[in-house]
């Protein structure tokens, strides 16, 4: 077992205190945004002073075992573990499925475009499911909802005198929500809004969020609050398109490749494929790319995307994707006097996030306190968890995980 000290990225829109208070540091005043705990190039967990992903390239065999390895048969790490917490509202995004991955990468390399370009859109090769579990209150919205619903609320709005662009633009997008294929009214919507000129969707924008300040829907709260940190931007009209969806602590969502969303607020514990693959369509100041987020886009209407657990016992949950198997979240509450086993010979990222536990391999231990995290090989194992506390494991997903 390897003793991994994390990057911290200090995105703006992260909070200032919830990872310095997870990790048991001062905050610095700055936005703390995610942890990353795993062995993703763009920022490997050093382990006991090598980097991760050079442990792994250097052992594979013994780090990842049979299963550990990504989907696409490479010698990595196939998961990727983080610590997420949004003070303000991430960018209106979708990640790709691996095939459009693979293939816009490799056009994206023979272009020669620079993998730390800004417009850069396809970092590498891997697709980019994710789970998350919320640690406390979180704020999110994913998915498309019944055009319908959309346009009713649009519809009710008491909007004043509008420019004659914007007054086009309303009547044209209460037009295409009106269609009867949801889904083709769904994706001329999502157009329409994200493509319009700035000139006609910014006064529009401005309107509608003013006209939503009287109403206590969700949807219209969310567009207030949108306004308020990105005047002007289509996404905040595209969110009225979205499901609103607040998970309680211990709750989890699921997005799979092509569903759009964007986290709101709150922290929770976030697991993927490993990979960084991000295509925006706005409420950032990042680089977007319209067309190439329609591409990727799954504009069926779909229930908020929550993820139920497979409970394995009173104290341990399972939150794993049946679409995907490359990772498997397991919440552990570890009570004293009783042991939990895990013979499944797989790579874990450990993280404690209550209490003391203690972490017994066929080759040794570790104790961890809150926010302490340890990475164990696939070797390692039966691995034998104590203590008082709660922690988190990532691995491969599957039938049977952990």
């Amino acid at each position: 077992m390897l003793r991994l000290t994390n990057t911290v990225q200090p995105y703006a829109w992260g909070s200032t205190s919830a990872i310095p208070e997870l990790l048991g540091v001062e905050p610095d005043g700055g936005p703390q945004a995610e942890l990353w705990i795993g062995a993703h190039p763009g920022a490997p967990s050093d382990a006991e002073g090598v980097g991760l992903d050079e442990r792994i390239a250097a052992a594979p065999e013994e780090f990842l075992g049979d299963g550990g390895a990504d989907a696409g048969g490479g010698a990595r790490l196939g998961f990727l573990l983080k610590v997420l917490s949004a003070a303000a509202p991430l960018s209106l995004q979708a990640h790709p499925d691996r095939e459009t991955a693979a293939r816009r990468y490799a056009e994206e390399e023979a272009a020669g475009t620079p993998r730390d370009a800004a417009h850069r859109l396809y970092k590498d090769t891997e697709h980019k499911p994710e789970l998350l579990l919320a640690l406390e209150p979180f704020a999110a919205m994913a998915g498309f909802r019944a055009p319908a619903a959309a346009r009713d609320l649009l519809a009710g709005l008491e909007l004043p005198a509008l420019p004659p662009g914007s007054r086009d633009l309303f009547a044209a997008l209460l037009d295409v929500l009106a269609g009867p294929d949801e889904g083709e009214a769904l994706r001329g919507a999502t157009r329409l809004l994200l493509t319009a000129e700035a000139g006609a969707v910014g006064p529009l924008v401005e309107a509608v969020a003013q006209a939503c300040t009287a109403s206590e829907d969700p949807s219209a709260r969310c567009v207030v609050e949108l306004s308020g940190h990105h005047p002007g931007d289509p996404g905040v009209l595209v969110s009225t398109l979205l499901n609103q969806v607040r998970l309680a602590p211990g709750e989890a969502l699921y997005l799979p490749a092509g569903n759009v969303h964007a986290y709101l607020a709150g922290t929770g514990v976030e697991l993927m494929a490993s990979s960084d693959n991000v295509l925006r369509g706005g409420l950032t100041p990042k680089h977007v790319d319209v067309a190439e987020l329609l591409d990727v886009l799954d504009f069926r209407v779909l229930p908020p995307p929550l993820l139920a657990p497979r409970v394995l016992s009173e104290h341990q949950r399972v939150f794993a994707p049946g679409d995907v198997d490359d990772f498997a979240l397991t919440e552990l509450t570890v009570v004293p006097g009783e042991e939990t086993r895990w013979e499944r010979a797989v790579p874990r990222a450990v993280l404690a996030l209550e209490g003391s536990v203690r972490l017994v391999s066929a080759t040794g231990a570790q104790d961890l306190a809150r926010g302490e995290a340890v990475f164990v090989t696939a070797a390692e194992h039966p691995l034998t968890v104590s203590g008082a506390g709660r922690l988190v494991a990532a691995g491969p997903g599957g039938p049977e995980a952990p």
